[in-house]
């Protein structure tokens, strides 16, 4: 008989109190039900703690509660040690305001196991189809793929090869974690799901599995663009010009470094950025040539 594998969905959330509910829902209502759910609380101010505890005491979810608030990349890295301790074999993530078809991780694991079984190899993630709430494509989460990337649609699957895709709706086998370990806490938000999947690209393409859909709430519908920098967002595109130097630089090469430093110089002339914000910006491009974390390897307590 044929082992059957385990899942751990994982779904990290703060102050997403009105939508939270839905998305657990949704994964609770999975055709191919996960083997754990675990809800990562990054110390949410907003009431959500009331919200979880309508789902505590539910069969096989576990609830972290956080002391401060970690980021995303600090929430993944805490849910996704967690389902690798309790010995899943595959952990499934998702954000806060992510709405996974009921058949999204059927599909995904059938997807993996079709595309692995073509290419006689093990891929080191399966990715969702991501759409907006109106149902075209959801701009932030579209994965950059690989130059042969239509390898297996050409073989009649509903999958593409890919490079690195985010952390809306994307499963790694449990080898991955062991091999590559866990996102970058340091990272605390934006650019954390690149660095990870690019890192575990190193095994081998992940693939998008075209057949499992998820729908992600955002307020707009838009891409990251150096040129939409603002007060208000400032904050969010320090970190992700921090953490994309520090990749570029440590992770790739100094022409890749150069690249960045004109391309976000591009954006932010091109979206007549205050003088004030750039040069906030750019020190945080300095700041990234020091800035360069480790790996944490996950913890296994079997």
């Amino acid at each position: 008989m044929a082992q059957v594998s385990t899942v751990a969905a994982v779904v990290v959330t703060y102050n997403r109190k009105a939508k939270l509910p839905k998305v657990l829902d949704h994964v609770l209502a999975q055709t191919r039900k996960a083997d754990w759910l675990v809800i990562v609380d990054n110390a949410s101010t907003d009431g959500t703690d009331e919200v979880l505890k309508q789902y505590e005491g539910v069969e096989n979810v576990e609830i972290i509660r956080l002391t401060e608030n970690t980021g995303g990349a600090g929430g993944f890295a805490t849910g996704m040690n967690r389902g690798y301790e309790l010995g899943a074999d595959f952990v499934w993530i998702m954000d806060d305001d992510c709405y996974a078809n009921s058949d999204a991780l059927e599909e995904l694991l059938n997807g993996l196991a079709k595309a692995e079984a073509e290419l006689n190899m093990q891929l080191p993630f399966a990715c969702s189809l991501v759409k907006w709430v109106d149902g075209s494509i959801c701009e932030m989460n579209n994965p950059v793929t690989t130059w042969d990337w239509g390898r297996l649609i050409s073989k009649g699957q509903e999958n593409v090869l890919v490079k690195h895709c985010s952390f809306v709706s994307v499963m790694f086998p449990r080898w991955a974690l062991t091999k590559h370990g866990l996102p970058l806490r340091e990272y605390f938000i934006w650019f954390d799901d690149q660095e990870y999947t690019l890192r575990v690209n190193k095994s081998g393409p992940g693939v998008q599995v075209l057949s499992s859909v998820v729908v992600h709430d955002l307020g707009v519908n838009r891409g990251v663009n150096f040129s939409d920098v603002n007060a208000s967002n400032m904050w969010k595109f320090e970190y992700g010009a921090r953490n994309e130097a520090s990749y570029r630089l440590h992770h790739e090469n100094p022409v890749a470094f150069a690249k960045f430093v004109g391309r976000v110089h591009q954006g932010l002339k091109q979206g007549r950025v205050p003088m004030g914000l750039r040069v906030k910006l750019f020190k945080k491009i300095v700041e990234g040539v020091k800035f360069n974390p480790k790996p944490e390897m996950p913890r296994s307590v079997l």
